[in-house]
């Protein structure tokens, strides 16, 4: 069975990330009618069984399994929402540790997504036990990780907006993907067709 192509969702703490996969993920099911896995994100995982952060030595295995799951996840499925990239644990390691050494390794695994989303900051900060550093961080992270992406010429599309329509964007984002992937008569066809009929004659 060839890879299935990887939805990568990105961006700050606390920015929605989490929900969003599965949201987006559900709805890709029920209108694309695809097999679509969510990948959730290995460090939250890892802080949770660790009681801790991990040290600058402990990046780039948790970089490799969060890969690993993905890779497993689109060998198995018709399409995957990442909740997270190595991309994030470089850009973590960058700011926290000066370690710039697991961005080649990031940026090569993001080449590899069909679509990268990137959560706004517009939804209010929560704390969420020993993962998340405060609301001081998001914008730092915000945009040395834009800075990176177009730096390595990775493209990527904002999300933002609250509950439903946040969504809604990322469906939108996603669209061409899942028109090229879902089977004939997919209500997804559908819905592309009456966006396109209400879009104004240019």
């Amino acid at each position: 069975m060839n890879a299935a192509p990887v939805v990568a969702i990105v961006g700050a703490e606390s920015t929605g990330k989490s929900t969003l996969a599965a949201a987006l993920a559900e709805r890709i099911r029920a209108e694309a009618g695809l097999r679509c896995a969510v990948v959730d994100e290995f460090l939250r995982e890892w802080c949770d069984r660790e009681g801790r952060t991990p040290r600058p030595d402990e990046q780039l295995p948790i970089a490799r399994e969060q890969q690993r799951r993905i890779a497993a996840a689109s060998r198995a499925n018709e399409l995957v929402v990442a909740d997270t990239t190595p991309l994030m644990v470089a850009i973590y390691s960058r700011l926290l540790f000066g370690d710039d050494s697991l961005v080649p390794m990031a940026v090569q695994a993001q080449r590899g997504v069909a679509a990268t989303l990137l959560t706004a900051l517009d939804l209010p900060w929560v704390a969420d036990g020993h993962q998340r550093d405060g609301p001081q961080v998001r914008e730092p992270v915000d945009r040395a990780l834009r800075e990176l992406m177009a730096a390595h010429g990775l493209a990527w599309s904002v999300v933002g907006g609250h509950g439903a329509a946040r969504v809604e964007q990322a469906l939108a984002a996603v669209a061409p993907l899942l028109a090229r992937l879902a089977p004939a008569g997919a209500g997804l066809f559908t819905r592309l067709a009456e966006r396109d009929a209400a879009m104004p004659a240019w």
